[in-house]
């Protein structure tokens, strides 16, 4: 299908810069902390040196089927940071590794170091359950970043030989392969290939991938039977563990594993921006409204169940076992940012807003050396989890995984950031995410420069100023959270009414624009309660709370032991107060709520008497800040 340029783009991160305020000392550990110890994990379990090809049968540390892919999000998240904060050391690494990809890469463009080294004769054979093509859509994203943020070709030329090979073994014609990632990825990470090359058969593959899944006879069963297996009497019978049940454009439920789900959608969502096909867009609508009304956490976390590290039922919210993998989130927040360019809406933009500062941002720790991979939303020390061995534990982040998927990812996710916060079309610039620091960016045929200062969501204020070489007519348009029920609106010192220009969520602002205009935007966001539907068992008759975008927790540390006896009374006032030392800087609530005046010393387990309630202060904080302190429980949902 002919391309087609979507109307509104996302503002790339080399043209974007983040300080100070919430997220500058974020960033900061993230780059000069995290990747340095992903780096260190990268290259003692072997990853690193599986590119050297010199493995042997029987020798240590077997190139894993997706470790190519831990090496690329490390890759691409160097990438981001090399635009803000130039490192020749770093930039000497992703060098090296880059000549040892090209070295390790086939005549024939081939590059995977698992089936290189270890199985080379079964190239394609298993793309149901192994993850060629999705470490190549990794390695084509990484090749892409480096790019844009360097100007250099050589991982780009690397990748596109990559890209030529798949495009030969794949694809309707004869003799080609009617097969379709197992995980998906590669999808995306085509489209994003054919935007940076210009080459268009690379965004064909991408659509002859998302347009083959699914159709019958199915592709999985055809390679199961050459590979002489019978067909599985397990999870994966009806092939909705990786969304190839039913044609995509027939999907109407998220079913399987989550991360692969959101991949899909991504792909689907780029798809259907570059061609203008609308069956696709609206699939994903279809999809997206099931997901954040009926299998969404409160947290923005999504996928319930370890068992399929996915999703289950309409309103399953466990939360002592709920999964809620970082990557999934992740990749919640990488599809509404594209559902965002697609149609400028607030829903979007207010989900990509949870999931980052909620189920993201939880998977990794202040200090940037640790990393959760499941993200509960109740713990108890004495529970017996899982997804952690033993009948005891105290639920802590770890340092690395053997399926190190999150780390690199939030790693990523994070050092990309820029490109999240605003997107252009020809005669708007959209602010989607309060963030302290500026973007250059084009818009109404003139650069224009935005300056944020904002320490949101700490705070309720965001500044905004504006230069330009001379006045520019566009429109700003700014979200105004769904969560905010008296936003107020200032340009140059005049308050600006709201809702004559607010549409979908987002406050559209035309004007002629000159340098040194200033916007003034108020977001107040006391603490409130939230409530789950009656569907919603686990969670039936309890609050969480959140202020803003952010949602919160109990920790025993701060409110004592049994918090599952704690209740909230529904007239009880929540006070919000920052506190400069604790976390970081965080802001935390506090309310006076009741407890049983149980009588602990008694000999017995059950009691026909009606203890007495007595009031008891408690305080809660951020859930992305939990398990930081002495380890304990933690409540996200309290009774009421």
């Amino acid at each position: 299908m002919k391309k087609k340029t979507t109307t509104r783009k996302p503002v790339l991160f080399s043209n974007v810069s983040i300080e100070g305020g919430f997220w500058g000392p974020r960033l900061e550990t993230n780059r000069s902390v995290t990747m340095p110890i992903e780096y260190g994990h990268l290259k003692k379990t072997g990853r690193l040196a599986a590119w050297e090809l010199k493995w042997k049968t029987g020798d240590p540390d077997e190139p894993h089927i997706f470790w190519d892919s831990d090496v690329a999000k490390w890759m691409e998240a160097a990438a981001y940071s090399l635009v803000n904060r130039p490192d020749p050391a770093l930039e000497k690494k992703m060098d090296r590794v880059i000549a040892q990809m090209e070295k390790a890469q086939r005549p024939d463009g081939y590059l995977n170091t698992h089936y290189i080294a270890v199985e080379p004769r079964k190239r394609w054979t298993n793309l149901r359950d192994c993850h060629e093509l999705y470490c190549a859509g990794h390695l084509m994203e990484a090749a892409v970043a480096h790019y844009h943020a360097t100007g250099k070709r050589s991982f780009l030329d690397v990748m596109c030989r990559y890209a030529d090979h798949i495009d030969k073994i794949f694809g309707p014609r004869r003799g080609q392969m009617r097969g379709y990632p197992g995980h998906q990825e590669i999808e995306l990470a085509l489209v994003k290939l054919s935007d940076a090359t210009g080459e268009q058969r690379y965004l064909d593959l991408a659509e002859f991938f998302i347009n083959e899944r699914g159709r019958k006879p199915h592709y999985f069963d055809k390679e199961a039977r050459a590979r002489g297996e019978e067909k599985e009497k397990t999870r994966r019978q009806n092939h909705e563990d990786e969304q190839s049940h039913v044609p995509v454009r027939e999907q109407k439920e998220v079913v399987g594993h989550a991360v692969r789900a959101m991949y899909m959608y991504c792909g689907m969502a780029d798809v259907a921006a570059a061609t203008g096909d609308k069956t696709l867009l609206k699939a994903c609508k279809t999809l997206w409204h099931n997901v954040t009304r009926r299998r969404m956490h409160v947290t923005g976390g999504i996928g319930p169940t370890s068992a399929n590290e996915g999703f289950t039922t309409d309103y399953d919210m466990p939360t002592e076992n709920a999964y809620l993998e970082t990557c999934s989130a992740i990749g919640l927040v990488f599809w509404a940012n594209r559902m965002l360019q697609a149609e400028l809406d607030g829903d979007y933009g207010d989900v990509m807003e949870l999931a980052l500062y909620n189920g993201v941002l939880s998977g990794v720790s202040l200090e940037g050396d640790s990393f959760f991979y499941a993200n509960p939303l109740a713990v108890h020390p004495g529970m017996n989890a899982r997804y952690h061995v033993g009948p005891k534990f105290n639920y802590r982040r770890s340092h690395w995984f053997g399926c190190a998927c999150c780390p690199t990812n939030v790693t990523r996710l994070l050092a990309s950031l820029g490109s999240y916060i605003y997107s252009t079309a020809r005669s708007e610039l959209c602010v989607h995410l309060y963030v302290n620091g500026q973007a250059d960016v084009d818009v109404a045929g003139q650069a224009v420069i935005l300056v944020q200062q904002t320490d949101y969501p700490r705070s309720e204020r965001v500044r905004m100023k504006l230069k330009t070489a001379k006045p520019a007519t566009f429109s700003l348009a700014l979200r105004i959270p769904g969560w905010c029920h008296a936003a107020k609106l200032k340009v140059n010192g005049k308050p600006i009414a709201l809702k004559p220009i607010t549409r979908k969520g987002y406050a559209r602002v035309k004007r002629s624009w000159s340098s040194g205009d200033k916007i003034d935007l108020l977001l107040p966001m006391p603490g409130e309660r939230i409530v789950a539907p009656p569907a919603a068992r686990q969670v039936c008759g309890r609050v969480a709370l959140k202020r803003g975008p952010v949602v919160y927790c109990l920790e025993s540390i701060d409110n004592g032991e049994a918090l599952n006896d704690v209740r909230l009374p529904r007239k009880a006032a929540l006070t919000a107060k920052l506190e400069p030392k604790l976390l970081g800087g965080a802001v935390v609530l506090r309310a006076t709520a009741l407890r049983r005046n149980w009588d602990k010393g008694a000999d017995k387990l059950y009691s026909d008497q009606a203890p007495k309630c007595k009031k008891a202060k408690i305080t809660a904080i951020p859930y992305a800040l939990w398990a930081h302190r002495k380890p304990g429980e933690m409540l996200v949902w309290i009774q009421e």
